[in-house]
This record gives structure tokens, sequence and C-alpha cells, in this order.
């Protein structure tokens, strides 16, 4: 038996809508990216398949959003899944999807794919396009810590964007998951522990310099968030304004005080 036909019978003998929904079971295993009790945004949900597992491993407590330009019918086993036909592109869509779930979510998953021309560097080009997208909402939607998961194909500057992942996410996984078709070229992005700042440009605010770095700044923690701050010493209690801010740390100046 092909591998194509032990998920595709597996998927009918266990009401999945798609073979598709082993995937997410699979890359649920590898780094527990579905959390129970959490909020879950499946970009380009239709037919269902991953709706169905995301409302399993978050369970009734937990909420699970679909999204896709297509009618996705109603999953009625499972009633804390809600759908919503649209385009993420569109802000209309995004706010819909922000009021479904009630402020950030927990993660955000995408299984898109552009409809296939058979030309491979225009389809890898259209998949890397929808990835991107999905990584914008991602970004957009997560809570501090959440997760990212994103299907792209194959190709150039892929590794470009999985760096721009890296810059915004505690680290990055690829991965082809068992029940990916053998001839398939694609792959799967994890992100894991979206990196975010609890201090904005422009923020003045009292810091204490708990350390001094390997460059001579000071260190002050907000929130546990690094922030640098030149001329200062270990003990100091200043008041500081935020001038570039990085998911992981940022840097600040001494306000002169009055």
């Amino acid at each position: 038996m092909t591998r194509r036909d032990e998920y595709y019978n597996k998927a009918k003998q266990q009401g999945y809508r798609s073979r598709a929904a082993y995937k997410l079971q699979q890359l649920d295993e590898l780094e527990n990216v579905l959390p129970s009790g959490g909020t879950v945004v499946d970009l380009g949900a239709a037919p269902g398949g991953w709706l169905q597992v995301a409302a399993e491993e978050v369970g009734p407590e937990g909420t699970v959003i679909g999204v896709d330009l297509q009618r996705i019918k109603p999953l009625e086993e499972h009633d804390h899944v809600e759908t919503i036909r649209g385009d993420m592109t569109e802000n209309r869509t995004r706010e819909r999807v922000v009021d479904a779930a009630g402020g950030t979510v927990d993660c955000v998953v995408s299984d898109m794919a552009p409809n296939m021309s058979g030309e491979y560097s225009l389809d890898q080009a259209r998949s890397l396009y929808l990835a991107q997208r999905a990584a914008e909402t991602a970004l957009e939607l997560l809570d501090s810590g959440g997760d990212f998961v994103v299907k792209v194909f194959q190709g150039p500057d892929v590794e470009e964007f999985r760096a721009s992942l890296e810059e915004e996410f505690q680290y990055v996984r690829a991965t082809t998951p068992d029940a990916t078709r053998k001839q398939s070229s694609e792959i799967y992005l994890i992100a894991k522990g979206r990196l975010t700042a609890p201090v904005s440009v422009g923020d003045e605010l009292e810091v204490e310099i708990e350390a001094i770095g390997s460059e001579g700044d000071g260190i002050a923690s907000v929130e546990g968030y690094k922030l640098f701050v030149p001329d200062a010493e270990e003990g100091d209690v200043v008041r500081v304004r935020v001038e570039d801010v990085k998911p992981n740390f940022g840097f600040a100046q001494k306000l002169d005080r009055e």
C-alpha cells in the first residue's frame, strides 16, 4: 500500500475531511503547537481537516477559527470551531478574526497552497508569497510565546524567509511530516515562541541598572526584557527613553534630570 493510499484511506475511516489532517497531527506531536484550552487560527482551512485536528487538541475549552476564501462546511461535532469566509490580506477579514478570538491567539497554522500552474518556479514563488502573507498575519495575531506553522514549497528565498521568522521567534524548525506525499516538494516551518517587547520606541520610564554588558552598556530589565543603556553603572536608577526595539532586547538613552 502506498503512503498516499494509507493516509487517504485512514482519513476516510476516521472521519477526517482530508488526508492532510495527519500532517498537522504529526507536526503537533513534534513540537506541541496546539495548546490545550488555547486559541488557534487556521489559514486556508478548507475543507476542514486541520480544523478537526486543532479542535481535538485544544479541547472544548479552546477556540479554533478557520479562514478561507471557500465556504467551509460547519463542523457540527465541534461547537468551539468558528469559520470565516474571507481573504486574510483584507483588513475587514482580520478584524473579524480578532473579534472571534477575543484578542491575541496562541497559534496560527497555514496549509495554504497556490492554484497549481504546472510550472514549478511559478508555483514555488506563489507558495512563498502565501507563506509570507501568512507570517504577516501570524505576527499581528500571536500573543507573546505563541507558535506559527506554515507550508512552503522548497526553492529560492525559502532560507531568507526562514531567517526572517528566526528574528521574531525563539527558534524555527523545518520538517516534512510522514503524511506528506513522497513526490511532494513541500516543507513546513514551525516557528516556536513569538518574541514580543513590553516597550515601544519613544517610551520614557525609570529603570534600575542590574548589570553591565560586555560592551560596557548598563543592562536593565523590564518584565524580563533587556534594555541596554549606555553610560550607566550597576545599581543606578535612571530615567530613559527607548530608542530601538528588537524582539528580545532593546536600546535606551538616559534622560537628563531636571
